[in-house]
């Protein structure tokens, strides 16, 4: 088959979630003797130089990068209050990427063209006028629910309604998007359940407006991130036990959220428990509240330069998710490290895992404080805990089997 990836960023390299997401699919399909082209926007966020590219990496993905300002700019995102349209998409409209796009199509055929995120939707209709190719959504998490989730644990009252206008507007474009696409991949399980249940909505609504008895659902299916456990250590030599860290991509919103939530309501009482316990803070982008943090064990790293290397030296990972939607790559990450996680509610979403079987959920500040507490003080309890987790990676985050799903899933839609 010959799949177009339509990427809201470069899935090269794959150094946070969404890149990593994308990155197993197309590596997958091209190992499995499929012809892949990928077209993606290169912003000021996830900036990526094609000379950086390995050459064979370029030449089985075909790459293209595409230079698209995603900058919010004041007076836009304030005209835009009036228009009733999603900010969000709108920053992703960009002439030259879609002139690129019209030359690929014409170019070649495609059995499926992927978008992998809604913020590639604006893009449906030059597809549908240059291509006879099956279109499909890869929803690497229900886009509105983050932004509702924030605006919910926002106090500022300005802040929350344009949060919440946000949320609106996207919830709307998302809706919208779901019934224009031929195929739905959730990455979860729930997510999957809140389309079909949208779309199934949406069908009724048209037949009853068409006076149609039936109109063809649209497919949906859960297809989670995977990853080769082989690649991750378990057990260094070099491991610092008791630790604590949390690693991600720190201009996300909810993941300082989480964060400075843990430092205000959490972690001074382990401190004052465990005064000689370490607590270390990993990912890009580090804002500059963060970098200028000077807590008592607390130790800022930013960019580290090897991630798998750094989950591997650490002990305990925190992952303080308030807000948020789809699945947390970097959970599945140290669960293949043999980590013991400690997470919210909200950050264990998606992913197939118990409570204390082979992860620990916690969501309010005594809960954290007593998980930390049980791994700290029973280091078998623990040890037991991340084993558990790395052995349901080995089985439910197999790529091998995942990428055999996503082609029967094409194989059903192209017939």
């Amino acid at each position: 088959m010959r799949i177009l990836f339509l990427c809201n960023k470069s899935p090269w390299p794959p150094k946070e979630g969404g890149p990593m997401a994308m990155n197993m699919l197309i590596e997958g399909l091209v190992d499995a003797g499929h012809q892949v082209k990928v077209l993606a926007v290169n912003s000021f966020k996830y900036n990526i130089s094609a000379d950086d590219i390995p050459l064979s990496y370029a030449e089985k993905t075909g790459i293209e990068l595409i230079d698209v300002d995603l900058r919010i700019k004041p007076v836009d995102a304030f005209l835009n209050l009036f228009t009733g349209e999603s900010y969000h998409v709108r920053r992703f409209i960009s002439e030259k990427f879609r002139t690129r796009l019209i030359e690929i199509l014409r170019a070649g055929k495609f059995d499926i063209v992927q978008l992998e995120t809604l913020f590639m939707g604006p893009y449906i209709g030059t597809i549908r006028a240059n291509s006879p190719a099956k279109i499909i959504l890869r929803a690497h998490n229900i886009e509105h629910l983050i932004w509702e989730r924030i605006a919910e644990e926002t106090k500022n009252p300005a802040r929350k309604w344009y949060l919440n206008h946000l949320a609106v507007t996207l919830r709307n474009y998302e809706q919208k998007t779901a019934m224009e696409v031929d195929g739905i991949l959730a990455i979860t399980p729930k997510d999957a359940g809140y389309f079909t249940t949208l779309t199934t909505h949406q069908n009724r609504k048209s037949a009853i407006v068409n006076r149609k008895s039936d109109i063809s659902p649209i497919p949906v299916t859960a297809l989670p991130f995977g990853l080769d456990p082989a690649k991750y250590r378990v057990d260094p030599v070099d491991l610092e036990f008791p630790s604590l860290f949390s690693l991600g991509s720190m201009n996300w919103i909810p993941n300082q959220e989480g964060i400075r939530w843990f430092l205000e309501q959490v972690w001074p009482d382990i401190h004052n428990q465990f005064p000689k316990l370490n607590y270390y803070i990993a990912g890009r982008e580090m804002p500059g509240w963060m970098r200028a943090l000077a807590l008592p064990n607390v130790v800022v790293l930013g960019e580290v330069e090897d991630a798998r290397a750094f989950l591997a030296s650490k002990a305990i990972m925190i992952v303080p998710l308030f807000s948020g939607s789809g699945i947390r790559v970097k959970i599945i990450e140290g669960m293949a490290c043999g980590k013991t996680i400690i997470s919210t509610s909200i950050g264990a979403e998606g992913i197939s895992c118990t409570h204390r079987e082979n992860i620990l959920i916690a969501d309010a500040p005594c809960e954290f404080f007593e998980m930390i507490s049980i791994c700290i003080t029973n280091p078998a309890l623990c040890n037991k805990i991340g084993k558990q987790a790395r052995a349901l990676v080995e089985t439910a985050y197999n790529p091998t089997i995942l990428i055999q799903k996503l082609l029967t899933f094409y194989q059903e839609l192209t017939g």
